[in-house]
């Protein structure tokens, strides 16, 4: 099942899309009693009992719910402000910490535990919009496609094997990352929080679509070459212990986003580096969540 964040005409709607995934299902005309105003209602509201309601519902070949064609509408973000800073996952693959490594000489990981840092966003970009990117603060723009968990419950030092059960969906996102940035500040955060360098969708494909953990292909092009290319199950650390680990002693929300870390291929890896210029066209893909696509003005 996917949730969209879509608008038509001057108005914004959530929604799911339907099986044969050309046309969109509004929320609001599955569940009259129930008012969904963004993603983080559905989050909030939504049980396990209303996912399988609205599959059945979808299931339906006689249903006559209002429905919107894909074509004919504009997908936002799913989630546009998010409730707190976006937790990313730093250098969670192998060939990607190697090559990290590489490039930026002062950065060295010497055990396995996993690299936590905040990405500040005051609104996700979602696919079809544009990166406003700020070269004249650092033309070194990079890319970086990632797996995204959304927190469907409120949950605070989570057991491992509990994991799923606090997990909403999951989307694909890019972190935009300008990389001299992160070297002049000698940390990560300034370097990936500017305005627009955030940007996930299409959609947030519900967790019952997959099995756990999940393991799915992840690829990223620009101007149509492919530069990444890897899957989820080389993660260094999984997402049963990356959701556990991180919710020891701090309380995760419903609604927060957990970026899992890149696979190798980003532009610093390349030797010279391959800065994304104006004009450029990202596109990143996970096949059961379907492709963001952006391009940089």
């Amino acid at each position: 099942m996917k949730f969209v964040n879509f608008k038509i005409e001057d108005k914004k709607l959530i929604g799911v899309l339907a099986n044969d995934e050309d046309k969109i299902i509004a929320l609001n005309d599955l569940y009259a009693d129930k008012t969904f105003c963004c993603m983080q209602d559905v989050i909030e509201q939504l049980n396990e009992d209303d996912i399988k309601d609205i599959q059945t519902k979808l299931d339906d070949e006689n249903n006559d719910f209002k429905s919107y064609k894909l074509s004919e509408v504009k997908l936002l973000s799913p989630i546009e402000k998010p409730i707190h800073d976006i937790l990313c996952v730093g250098v969670n693959y192998q060939a990607h910490l190697e090559e990290a490594s590489e490039r930026a000489k002062n950065f060295k990981k010497t055990s396995n535990d996993a690299v936590y840092f905040g990405k500040r966003a005051i609104k996700i970009i979602g696919t079809n919009e544009d990166v406003q990117a700020c070269l004249d603060i650092d033309n070194a723009l990079d890319y970086e496609v990632e797996l995204a968990v959304i927190i469907g419950k409120t949950g605070k030092n989570i057991p491992v094997d509990k994991v799923e059960d606090y997990i909403f969906g999951y989307s694909i996102f890019n972190d935009f990352s300008s990389r001299r940035l992160q070297l002049k500040h000698m940390q990560w955060f300034k370097g990936k929080s500017l305005d627009t360098y955030s940007a996930m969708g299409p959609v947030i494909l519900h967790k019952s679509a997959l099995p756990f953990p999940v393991e799915v292909d992840i690829k990223c092009s620009v101007n149509g070459e492919l530069r990444q290319n890897s899957n989820t199950r080389l993660f260094l650390n999984d997402i049963p212990k990356v959701v556990s680990e991180l919710s020891q002693g701090m309380t995760l929300e419903a609604g927060d986003i957990i970026a899992t870390g890149t696979p190798s291929g980003v532009g610093m890896g390349y030797k010279p580096g391959k800065w994304l210029k104006s004009g450029d066209e990202v596109v990143c893909e996970i096949p059961p969540i379907g492709k963001l696509i952006n391009k940089i003005k």
